[in-house]
């Protein structure tokens, strides 16, 4: 089992950028490949980024494809979440994952991710 806590998340102005960082107990987090998702209030969560075991593969949704960078450090046990060009719809609390799956290459499906952290808000003003 994993434990994961998000931080980073603040109140930051169109245009601005933020990263936020995941960090990770336990010894197996290079095992996991990790996923970042956001809720918006009153919609659904929704898949943002996922990275693989090692980082050699990256997914991101259209919505954030060319502004957001997913990246992990697993000697640090971290994955991170670095955020560009800001938009007021961003706005959201922003979830990391864990695939424990070891078969399965990166996944966008938010019911494939077994562990979860407690989130983190990003505010975005315009």
């Amino acid at each position: 089992q994993v434990q994961l806590a998000e931080s980073g998340g603040g109140l930051v102005q169109a245009g601005d950028s933020l990263r936020l960082s995941c960090a990770a107990s336990g010894r197996t987090f290079s095992t996991y490949n990790m996923g970042w998702f956001r809720q918006a209030p009153g919609k659904e969560r929704e898949f943002v980024a996922a990275i693989s075991r090692s980082g050699g593969s990256t997914a991101y949704a259209d919505s954030v494809k060319g502004r957001f960078t997913i990246s992990r450090d697993n000697a640090l046990n971290t994955v991170y979440l670095q955020m560009n060009s800001l938009k007021p719809e961003d706005t959201a609390v922003y979830y990391c994952a864990a695939d424990p799956i070891r078969w399965r290459s990166i996944t966008t499906t938010l019911d494939e991710y077994l562990y979860w952290g407690q989130g983190t808000q990003v505010t975005v003003s315009s």
